[in-house]
């Protein structure tokens, strides 16, 4: 899941973001899913509301092993999402292209961070990959030491 202004990955700031695009992401995301097999439902919206509905659809009858979501400015904002995100029994890995610690203080902190079993940040979009193969090493049964 991504929230807010990364449907403009490729052309907004590039000297922080880079310069893939969200799709350019989607598809390297799909690509080590498939290697690592699993499946990717690879959503993005700038509505709260929408990616709220999400996470809970996530927790549905239907539902997901796992959430990879870069909540984007959320992260630093949303009390929602975060809730959101505490009632599913599932691993969470919350994910940035930026290393948030490195920027604005006001970036340093995430709502999302305690509903999340970890955080990847600063890999630009090689981290939803990274993120990838974390999830599926999360889902058979690796912890970290």
């Amino acid at each position: 899941m991504n929230g807010p202004n990364l449907n403009m990955l490729g052309t907004r700031e590039p000297a922080i973001y880079g310069h893939r695009t969200l799709n350019d992401i989607a598809a390297a995301c799909e690509a080590k899913a498939a290697a690592v097999g699993l499946a990717v439902d690879f959503r993005q919206s700038n509505d709260e509301a929408e990616i709220i509905g999400w996470i809970q659809e996530a927790g549905g009858s239907d539902g997901v092993d796992g959430i990879v979501i870069n909540p984007a400015s959320f992260t630093h904002t949303s009390l929602a999402i975060a809730d959101a995100l505490r009632m599913q029994d599932c691993p969470v890995i919350e994910l940035h292209l930026s290393n948030i610690f490195a920027r604005e203080a006001f970036r340093h902190h995430s709502w999302v961070s305690p509903a999340a079993t970890g955080m990847i940040c600063g890999f630009g979009g090689g981290g939803y990959v990274l993120a990838v193969e974390a999830m599926a090493n999360l889902l058979n049964g690796e912890k970290a030491e």
